[in-house]
């Protein structure tokens, strides 16, 4: 027998982690020297500016409505002014008094919004609470019964209007996309063509061009003494506007669901409402809600124009809170960023509903 030299087998190398933060960093930010470079650039941008910032918004902020402090030599930030403009910025050209009103209906109506983003409360009675808030709401806001006194809805404004607006227009202008996306793909000539020339009428045009036609040119085209409120005007202009944008995102998913899904459920002798409500729309609204939650959150911001037509909801209540006085107006900066903040955060919210839709969705698909 032959003698057999034993040879050791060289140590390998440590697996890389491939998760965890440090394995997050190194693939992310270091992985190689294109990445690490710009990682480095990034890093030194931020380490120039953002002790800057914060000195600047933290550490030497004036945070008490003091006028005199806010122009002593080196101050930074004057969120004074928020807090000295507070409840014109919230409530708008609602009579000071009478503030407590919008409050609870601004209240109430965030607690129904929640609510409703909640599956434990997807129940047959939602939509009757719906309609018993917005009811309430208007009986407030306006008042005229109950003893309360009659606050116009020229005078409405603030985050109530800003809700009012986008919450409204977002239900509502949901199924009318819904039947716009429809009839587009629809075998009626008459139907697609009146579909196909609304939607591409409507996004031929801005948002402030529809609300300047709502509120100053529609009126004219009005019987003698006929008149409709310009809150519901605006409120029908900014509807017909998503529900354009909407209806081609629905159909986007529309199309994307298979034909033979659709042939499959003639077989079975299902209408065309079966079809649509049992097997296509359940599919095609799954595959677009980023559009959906795209388009709502698009809405949301797009109230601020709303100022065009003499409506002050939080962008232009804040203008005019500031605007009308010549001590504070210099802080404007800040209460821009005041607002930006309750937008953003209404926003990472809807965008975070979103998320979780998603993997609801995801999870019935697995089942």
């Amino acid at each position: 027998m032959s003698a057999h030299t034993f040879e050791p087998i060289a140590a390998r190398p440590a697996p890389v982690q491939t998760e965890g933060l440090v394995a997050w960093v190194r693939h992310n930010l270091f992985g190689d020297w294109k990445t690490t470079l710009g990682t480095v650039i990034v890093l030194a941008a931020l380490l120039t500016f953002v002790p800057r910032l914060l000195g600047w918004a933290l550490v030497h902020a004036v945070w008490v409505p003091n006028f005199d402090a806010c122009h002593v030599e080196g101050a930074g930030a004057c969120w004074g002014v928020v807090a000295e403009k507070f409840r014109i910025i919230i409530f708008g050209r609602y009579p000071f008094e009478e503030q407590w009103r919008p409050l609870i209906a601004t209240l109430l109506l965030l607690t129904l919004l929640v609510c409703s983003c909640m599956r434990m409360f997807w129940k047959a009675w939602l939509g009757l609470a719906w309609v018993a808030v917005l009811g309430f709401f208007f009986v407030v806001m306006y008042g005229g019964v109950l003893g309360l006194s009659r606050v116009d809805t020229d005078r409405w404004g603030g985050l109530p209007l800003t809700l009012l607006l986008s919450s409204l227009s977002m239900a509502m202008a949901f199924p009318i996309a819904l039947l716009i996306a429809l009839g587009r793909r629809s075998r009626m000539p008459a139907i697609k063509s009146f579909c196909t020339i609304y939607v591409e009428l409507i996004r031929g045009v801005p948002l402030i061009s529809v609300l300047f036609m709502a509120s100053f040119m529609f009126p004219l085209l009005m019987p003698q003494g006929f008149s409709i409120d310009v809150l519901v005007r605006v409120l029908a202009g900014i509807t017909l506007f998503a529900a354009a944008y909407m209806a081609e995102v629905i159909r986007g998913g529309l199309q994307a669901v298979p034909k033979g899904q659709v042939e499959a459920a003639a077989t079975l002798g299902l209408s065309y409402w079966q079809t649509q409500r049992k097997i296509v729309l359940p599919q095609a609204l799954a595959m677009v809600v980023p559009g959906i939650m795209n388009n709502f959150i698009s809405t949301f911001k797009d109230t601020s124009l709303v100022t065009i037509v003499s409506l002050y909801e939080l962008t232009g209540a804040m203008s005019l809170a500031l605007n009308s006085d010549a001590d504070w107006r210099p802080y404007k900066i800040e209460g821009y960023l005041f607002i930006a903040l309750i937008y953003f955060a209404f926003c990472f919210s809807m965008s975070r509903y979103s998320l979780w839709i998603e993997k609801q969705v995801n999870k019935s698909k697995q089942r």
